[in-house]
């Protein structure tokens, strides 16, 4: 597999090695002691110390010009391993840390099952995603449980964050009841 940092450092794109032939393909879609060479190479001290423990792994479709997020767990916070197995997605991580020299920056990063990239946000990150496909299915894996007391939703387009969404013939996205009545940032419960 290929750790390349993003813009934000602790946030990873990791491209893996594909075994392909008439057949069909093969990959490996983790692999912790990896995963722990490419913190201590690319990322900050805080998550540099974190081995990855998943504990939970999540399956989600979305048909197109759903937009989920942004979400993130105020206790509990959850570290993710976000990759698509059907269609493609623009996928947004938020660094909310507030001592984090990238805080309030974002990134975005288009996964998709034809090219099997995956990517790594540490706790204390806002996440969400936009479908751009049809239909797309998400598997991300997480370091600690779904905890819907903890949960927060940050607002999708707080024009503090000017999240660039490449959103599908210009259309407003499709959002869930609690996704529109997201918090601006300003006003967001955030990470030390």
């Amino acid at each position: 597999m290929i750790y390349t940092a993003t813009s934000i450092p602790d946030v990873l794109l990791i491209e893996p090695q594909v075994f392909g032939d008439e057949r069909g393909f093969n990959m490996e879609t983790f692999r912790a002691d990896e995963l722990a060479k490419a913190f201590r190479k690319y990322s900050s001290a805080a998550v540099a110390g974190i081995v990855a423990q998943f504990v939970q792994d999540n399956h989600s479709g979305s048909r197109g010009g759903i937009l989920r997020g942004l979400h993130y767990q105020i206790r509990q916070a959850q570290g993710k391993l976000v990759r698509v197995v059907a269609g493609e997605i623009f996928d947004v991580a938020v660094d909310l840390r507030k001592s984090s020299p990238t805080f309030s920056h974002w990134v975005g990063l288009n996964l998709s099952a034809q090219n099997k990239n995956e990517v790594w946000m540490p706790p204390g990150f806002a996440h969400g995603f936009y479908v751009l496909s049809d239909w797309a299915e998400v598997i991300y894996k997480v370091t600690d449980y779904y905890a819907p007391q903890w949960e927060r939703t940050l607002l999708w387009n707080d024009p503090d964050l000017a999240i660039a969404w490449p959103l599908r013939n210009g259309e407003p996205p499709i959002l869930s009841p609690k996704d529109i009545r997201g918090t601006p940032l300003r006003q967001a419960e955030l990470f030390e």
